[in-house]
Formats: C-alpha cells, structure tokens, sequence
C-alpha cells in the first residue's frame, strides 16, 4: 500500500525526465540547425553574433528565435488561464502540446533535412517548432513545477550545487543538512541528466543524422504518463 502522504516518486522524476530531454534537444538542434540553440535563448545571442562576424546560414532563425520563445511562453501562460478557469487539466495539456510540436520538428528535420542553410523556410519552420516546444517546457516548469530544480538552464543549478557543495564542506548545522543534501541531489541529478541528453543527441545525430529526433517526441509522451502519475487527482 502506497503512503499517501508521501509524494510520488514520479513527482521527483519528471524534472529529471524533463532535463534529459532538454539537454539532447538543445544538442539535437544545434547540430542539426547550424548552432541553433533551441531549450534556452541566450546562446543564440551569441552564435547570432558569430553568425553576422562570420556570414554563415542561420541569421534569420536565430532573429526569429527569440520573439517566437517569448510570444509562445506569453500565450501559454494566458491559455493556462483559461483552461484551469474550466477545469481542464493544465500541464497535462501543456506537455501534450510540446509532444505535437516536437513531432513536427522531427517530421520536418527527417522529411526535408539535413539543411546546409539554416535560412531555408523547411529549416526555419523546424527550428521554430522546436524552440516552441522547448518554450512550453520552460513556462511549464515556472508555473506548475516552481519548487523543482530548472530543466533546462544548468548554470544557475550549478552554481547552486558548488555553493552547496562548499558549505558542505565547512560544516552546515544539523538542522539544515538534510535540506542542503536533498538540493544537492535534487540539482544534481537534473545537471547530470541534461548532460546525458546532449550526450546521447550527439552520438544519436552521429550514427543516424536527422532520425535522431525521433527520440524527443517519445521521451516527452513519456512525460505526460509520469505527469498522470505524479499528479494523479488534481485538475493540473
């Protein structure tokens, strides 16, 4: 018999989860969308940059990245509005849409891919599903997982971990230590499994190019079965 008052273990999970597929489809994107970083929007400021230095492809797709991130997360968090005002579940519904979007992505990369230019309009349509879906992700996490560790940005997780790591090793009163190992765990277990999700993309985009995003989509619907789990009765 289940302790209902202890939390699900798939409520712990499902950051992680979340983290890995980050980590590979930022790699994924990269790779496959000249250097298109699609989980988190500050490298593409600085590879736009590059882009403009060195005239490669892609300038275009990283100019559009940003506003499609913002306006994506802006209409998500009003359609979260209105689907908790009708008692619809809201980050079920929310991890369903990042499973449809990362499905065009694939389909677009696969069908129409590799893209030597990242300015082509099969390229720019695949980067912009991918950088939505990731931008779901993120307004996801803000809303409904605000106490979990971030999914997709690891430096602030990271420097949390050293700090923690540090007042480890000074010594922390009894009393907080049990709270700085459950962070630490807790943060660490998201670094490590983002790292292992750019790692596999990158073996995966190695050994079979653009079918490697086949494995996004089938990790996030995995996602929406742990959130059935993890939050089983509430409306969320």
């Amino acid at each position: 018999m289940v302790d209902a008052a202890r939390p699900s273990p798939a409520k712990f999970a499902l950051p992680v989860v979340l983290s890995l597929n980050a980590g590979y489809v930022d790699t994924a994107g990269f790779l496959a969308l000249q250097g298109l970083f699609t989980a988190h929007v500050t490298g593409n400021f600085v590879t736009l940059g590059a882009a403009l230095v060195y005239g490669t492809s892609g300038i275009l797709l990283k100019l559009l990245a940003l506003p499609t991130f913002c306006a994506v997360v802006v209409v998500t968090r009003l359609a979260s509005y209105g689907l908790s005002g009708r008692g619809l579940p809201v980050l079920r519904t929310m991890l369903i849409l990042k499973v449809a979007l990362l499905v065009v992505g694939a389909a677009l990369i696969i069908g129409l891919g590799p893209f030597p230019k990242a300015d082509s309009l099969a390229a720019i349509a695949a980067g912009l599903s991918l950088v939505a879906a990731m931008a779901i992700q993120n307004a996801a996490h803000r809303i409904h997982l605000g106490t979990a560790p971030p999914t997709t940005l690891m430096t602030g997780t990271t420097t949390q971990i050293m700090i923690d790591v540090a007042d480890v090793i000074r010594g922390v009163k009894p009393e907080q230590r049990a709270t700085v190992i459950g962070r630490l765990k807790r943060m660490g277990a998201n670094v490590g499994a983002f790292a292992l999700g750019c790692g596999a993309a990158a073996l995966f985009f190695v050994a079979v190019g653009g079918w490697c995003f086949v494995v996004p989509p089938l990790v996030a619907l995995a996602t929406v079965v742990m959130r059935l789990e993890a939050f089983r009765g509430d409306v969320g």
